[in-house]
């Protein structure tokens, strides 16, 4: 690496404004276009549903599983012995003899090679580790799936030199720890805004920019560092993703952050300033960094709902015993209706997301399907409902549930930390693709079908002449298509029938229900992209609503296949029939409520409302308040230059 040369100046290079057209151009092109492998989730939202693709469940190979249970059992032991929870609560920090743990155990491995020195374990079998960990403590999970799901290790796999693989994946195995950097103090979302530069000079590229919320970046040794490559003669030019040693001049953490969740997270502010990277550590071409990324993220985000699936189990097991020994009017409270019933919504959620996690991961595994849509629709899902069970266990407990641990030991009661666990499960709804940002992503692969064969005759830049033949391809692929939506396997009465073996339930109905909705899903979209056309993009409330509904097919779908898959390996699999039965009926009422919020809602009155906030016509309703809130800018100033703060960059050796 040549030696910084200080007379080199990209503080001329102006900050990105991009208008609102620019930058969903930019979003678009990092999708991955096309399908070239079936998806059972993109069947789901154009009215077909592909049981073939899951059903039967697909099985991992025997060798597969017994390395996995291995180092599970490992693993298991390691957590029950070596980390203690309460004292990275009390601490906000793991301890690094932990960290250090970890890395013999090959923790940081699991989902490298076993040629670079790794575990090789399957997507299945990391999953499952992350849900351990967990549930021992969320920190730890969030470390070990930062480093392995979006850092360094993932995008080299897919899209590294094989130099890089040889110089960086050893390390990442046993000793080294990543970070992924994409997020800036002004650019979230929107990467189309994306201030971090990096310029080619000679051999190198030279940093400047901050990042913020870089997960693992304060203890990290290695970084991926996503920036925008200026445009210029011989250079593409865009957003591209570098691998920076955390330790490189130029670079300072500022700051690690502090949240209400996951006090041991080290998380920080990172600033470049004039940070040479070789040009061998561009990961990809120039431009190619957002596709790197979302890529990445096809089964990465599959480790977030792994955890929600361990929170899951957790509260369940608390539920159960905390509900058998309090007592209240002469019996237990669990058979109190309104507490049952939370009871009952915890066990039959935590199996469905159970199933969901698990199938997406061994589909991941087995490589057949593009499971782009699973896989976020398991984020999205998992988040929700992860979060929703770790309320419900609040509420159940009542008091105790708010008191902290400490405080319920302090005074000679069990220390269950109902109230951590609620504040740790709820960055889920924001880690990785909020809410709502999932919801558009999701809806955008939902809808490319319809896009690929009709978007033209939407797109305002295109010229009659493209309109018209749009037209026509468009009329031909609706004339087909909009027939077989009318009637399917969901209206004959015997659909299904090796869902309904002699001496169970009947889940054969529940597949019916899932194959008549997903045409009447279909229609809907149909129906509202004829009515809206362009606006389409929009209008975000029915987007979240038709990506909800589809999320909620899929759980159906996948807990059914689940509980038969048991049922067939003799495990449980009477009870497995009955929490997939309880399930699909809590999630059919879900999916009618969301049908009728489609077109009965108040998003065109809440927007006038926004509309009235802003500009100050409700401001009376402010009048008296007190607002504890500091003195500051909303957005901290990120302008490159050479870093004023101390770096408290901690590396863990």
């Amino acid at each position: 690496m040549s030696a910084p040369s200080d007379s080199f100046d990209t503080a001329q290079v102006p900050e990105p404004k991009v208008s609102e057209r620019e930058a969903r151009q930019v979003a678009e092109a990092a999708r991955e276009q096309g399908w070239r492998k079936p998806s059972f989730a993109k069947e789901l939202f154009l009215g077909r549903f592909r049981l073939d693709l899951i059903h039967p469940h697909p099985a991992p190979p025997a060798e597969d599983v017994r390395r996995g249970e291995a180092f599970l059992a490992t693993l298991r032991e390691f957590c029950e012995t070596r980390i203690d929870g309460a004292q990275i609560e009390r601490e906000a920090r793991i301890p690094d003899e932990v960290v250090d743990g970890l890395k013999e155990l090959g923790a940081f491995g699991m989902k490298i090679d076993r040629k670079y020195g790794g575990l090789g374990l399957t997507q299945v079998y990391y999953n499952k580790a992350l849900a351990l960990v967990g549930m021992a403590n969320a920190s730890i999970g969030a470390l070990l799936s930062a480093h392995q799901s979006i850092g360094v290790p993932q995008p080299l796999k897919m899209f590294g030199t094989q130099e890089q693989k040889d110089a960086f994946l050893p390390r990442l195995a046993r000793t080294d720890i990543s970070a992924f950097l994409l997020t800036e103090p002004d650019v979230g979302s929107d990467p189309a805004r994306l201030a971090t530069t990096a310029v080619r000079d000679g051999d190198d590229y030279v940093l400047d920019g901050v990042k913020l919320w870089t997960t693992n970046g304060v203890v990290a040794d290695l970084l991926v560092v996503m920036a925008r490559v200026p445009k210029s003669e011989g250079h593409k030019g865009g957003i591209t993703a570098f691998v920076v040693e955390a330790d490189s001049p130029g670079i300072t953490v500022e700051n690690r952050n502090a949240f209400m969740g996951l006090r041991g997270l080290e998380n920080g502010v990172t600033r470049f300033h004039q940070v040479r990277v070789p040009a061998a550590n561009r990961i990809g071409p120039e431009g190619a960094g957002l596709k790197i990324a979302l890529t990445t993220l096809n089964t990465g985000r599959l480790s977030l709902p792994a955890m929600c699936v361990g929170a899951g189990k957790w509260c369940l097991k608390i539920a159960r015993e905390w509900t058998a020994a309090r007592e209240q009017w002469g019996k237990p409270v669990a058979y109190h209706e309104a507490v049952g019933e939370k009871i009952s919504f915890i066990a039959a959620t935590t199996f469905a997301l159970e199933a969901v996690v698990d199938l997406a991961s061994q589909m991941a595994d087995e490589d057949r399907n593009d499971i782009r849509i699973e896989a976020a629709l398991a984020k999205l899902y998992g988040s929700e409902m992860g979060w929703l069970m770790a309320d419900e266990l609040v509420q159940i407990r009542g008091g105790r549930g708010f008191e902290t641990a400490d405080s319920l030991a302090a005074r000679g009661e069990r220390a269950v930390p109902a109230e951590q666990v609620l504040r740790d499960m709820r960055i889920n709804r924001i880690f990785e693709g909020s809410t709502e940002i999932m919801h558009l992503l999701i809806a955008r692969e939902a809808v490319d079908a319809h896009l690929a064969v009709a978007g033209d005759i939407i797109d305002p830049d295109k010229t009659l002449s493209d309109k018209a033949k749009a037209g026509a391809q468009a009329g031909a692929f609706y004339a087909r298509w909009l027939p077989k939506l009318v009637a399917g396997a969901g209206q004959l009465p015997n659909s299904y029938a090796g869902f309904h073996p002699k001496g169970h339930l009947d889940l054969s109905a529940h597949l019916r229900y899932v194959e008549r909705t997903s045409r009447k899903l279909a229609r809907s979209t149909f129906y509202a992209m004829s009515r809206w056309q362009g606006r389409m993009e929009t209008k975000q409330g029915f987007l979240g609503r038709i990506v909800d509904i589809g999320a909620e097919l899929f759980a159906m779908s996948a807990a059914c296949v689940r509980a038969e898959m048991l049922r067939t390996q003799g495990e449980h699999g009477r009870e497995a029939y009955q929490l997939a039965d309880v399930f699909c009926r809590q999630s059919r009422i879900r999916v009618e409520e969301l049908f009728t919020r489609l077109w009965s809602n108040t998003d065109d009155v809440d927007r006038k409302v926004v509309n009235g906030v802003l500009v100050g016509t409700y401001t009376w309703l402010e009048e008296g308040v007190i607002d504890p809130s500091g003195d500051g800018p909303w957005i901290a100033d990120a302008t490159p230059g050479p870093s004023e703060r101390d770096n408290v960059r901690r590396p863990i050796r």
